[in-house]
């Protein structure tokens, strides 16, 4: 069985992670600080916009296979995967520039949060007809 949707999103979210790994690890060397954050509150936020992405994709990505695996309509799938990497990146965006004039924080957690809950529902649904 394949499952082209989850793949898609599974390797654009992997390409984000090596990007916000590239960051941890500049925001390391300029702070020269090699654990933890050093007090350095730009390696602080790096850090955690990457812990964040760590704690929360993996569920997100395991949610949306199981849906594809039932079957839903694609777009279904589509949307599940569009609001996960949607909120992921304006989650580390938030948390890279805090001070933007959009809560990219508030906005990425809200827009993650939704996708699992609503994913969860639907995998639920999906089990139970």
């Amino acid at each position: 069985m394949e499952f082209p949707v989850t793949t898609l999103y599974t390797a654009v979210l992997a390409l984000v992670f090596i990007g916000l790994s590239d960051l941890v690890t500049r925001a390391r060397r300029r702070a020269k600080v090699s654990l933890g954050h050093g007090g350095d509150p730009r390696l602080e936020r790096a850090v955690r916009a990457h812990g964040n992405f760590v704690e929360y994709v993996p569920l997100g990505l395991v949610l949306l296979l199981l849906a594809e695996a039932k079957g839903p309509e694609t777009w279904v799938i589509h949307l599940f995967g569009a609001m996960l990497l949607l909120g992921r990146l304006l989650h580390a965006w938030g948390m890279m520039f805090p001070e933007a004039p959009v809560s990219g924080r508030f906005w990425g957690t809200a827009l993650t949060w939704l996708m699992v809950l609503s994913a969860a529902l639907a995998n639920l649904w999906l089990l139970a007809r």
